[in-house]
């Protein structure tokens, strides 16, 4: 069709069919918005018969349900940030996420016994600061390495093939899971927070332990950082650029390889840093590396493919899902919130389908 010919069906077209048409367009957005006045409405009065009862009547409840949400939120975000950070500039789906956060975390916690001085047994009080800060930096840098030998080895050849990539690293994912159950056994272990940091607050009546808040402040300043690098140095601006108009970054003569690998590089060590986070909060397990890597792309699918601000907003949605659902559904129903993560997904992609902040590829 001619522009002249676009343009006179334009002009003849129904005004009430156009505003028909947004009309429907936005019913999804307006759906959402209703449902979270009534989940709010729910959570604030009517939640008599639930765990964790009515916020106007047990606040301390609420707002320990609240952070809950926030520090998982905060640890999906490390996880999930490497995770988009890969797909928005290389539009790679990493398979093997997972298995790398998996992998720092069991390392971390070899390193972390290696420096106290025992395997079983160890208390808090017998780890310092620098018992954990080393092994979750050491854990992230071999996440990170083993990040950019897969893409040199493997991926550097297959740029653009998407399928091929996903399933290279689907069958690298499978290989680390066998090897690890090899070396570090199939039972849970976990990583120990410094004594400095396991103690507990009472916020309006109710116990929280400072642990979960020392995880909440280490995503801020992951999350800070990030940021920083994203758009304060040359390699952020040039990543950014890549995941608007890759074909303009290589028509300017950038390295692109170079970019890649550092990309890969980062987004390994994020999530090496989320799996020595995890092993802390929840253990490290075989199996494990599964679930998080299903979390990620929960994740990355609500906020939008390629967005950090998606990866945050994803986070925090999902945390909060996660931590309300089976707090605030009614007592003889709590075995259905894991529903409530499947419902988040629908609703969101009805009201934003490439995601809260994604955009077409």
């Amino acid at each position: 069709m001619s522009a002249h010919a676009e343009t006179e069906r334009r002009a003849g077209q129904d005004p009430a069919t156009g505003q028909r048409s947004g009309v429907l367009r936005r019913l999804p957005v307006w759906g959402l918005r209703l449902i979270l006045l009534l989940a709010a409405a729910w959570v604030l009065f009517f939640a008599r018969d639930t765990p964790a009862g009515p916020a106007i009547v047990d606040p301390g409840r609420f707002a320990v349900t609240v952070l809950d949400g926030l520090t998982f939120a905060g640890l999906l975000f490390v996880v999930a940030s490497g995770f988009t950070l890969i797909f928005g500039l290389m539009r790679t789906v990493n398979m093997a996420h997972g298995s790398l956060f998996l992998l720092s975390g069991y390392i971390a916690i070899r390193l972390q016994q290696t420096m106290v001085g025992r395997s079983r047994n160890i208390a808090p009080t017998d780890v310092t600061v620098l018992d954990w800060i080393v092994p979750l930096l050491v854990g992230a840098a071999v996440a990170a390495v083993f990040g950019v030998v897969m893409q040199q080895v493997f991926l550097r050849w297959n740029q653009g093939q998407e399928l091929r990539q996903a399933l290279i690293t689907l069958a690298i994912s499978i290989v680390l899971a066998d090897q690890m159950l090899r070396e570090f056994g199939g039972l849970a272990v976990t990583m120990v927070w410094p004594g400095d940091v396991t103690h507990f607050l009472t916020i309006l009546g109710q116990r929280y332990a400072t642990s979960r808040l020392f995880m909440l402040g280490v995503a801020l300043v992951v999350g800070a950082l990030l940021w920083l690098w994203l758009s304060r140095t040359r390699m952020g601006m040039v990543i950014r650029a890549g995941v608007d108009d890759e074909e303009m970054v290589r028509a300017l003569g950038i390295n692109v390889t170079l970019v890649f690998a550092v990309t890969f590089f980062v987004g390994s060590f994020l999530a090496g840093m989320g799996g020595v986070m995890g092993a802390s909060f929840a253990g490290a397990a075989t199996g494990s590396d599964g679930s998080w890597l299903l979390n990620s792309l929960i994740v990355v699918i609500i906020g939008g493919l390629g967005s950090i601000k998606g990866a945050v907003a994803g986070s925090v949605l999902y945390g909060m899902v996660i931590a309300f659902s089976p707090s605030y559904l009614p007592s003889r129903y709590t075995f259905y919130s894991i529903i409530f993560t499947f419902v988040l997904l629908a609703l969101v992609l009805a009201a934003r389908p490439y995601g809260l902040f994604g955009r077409p590829a």
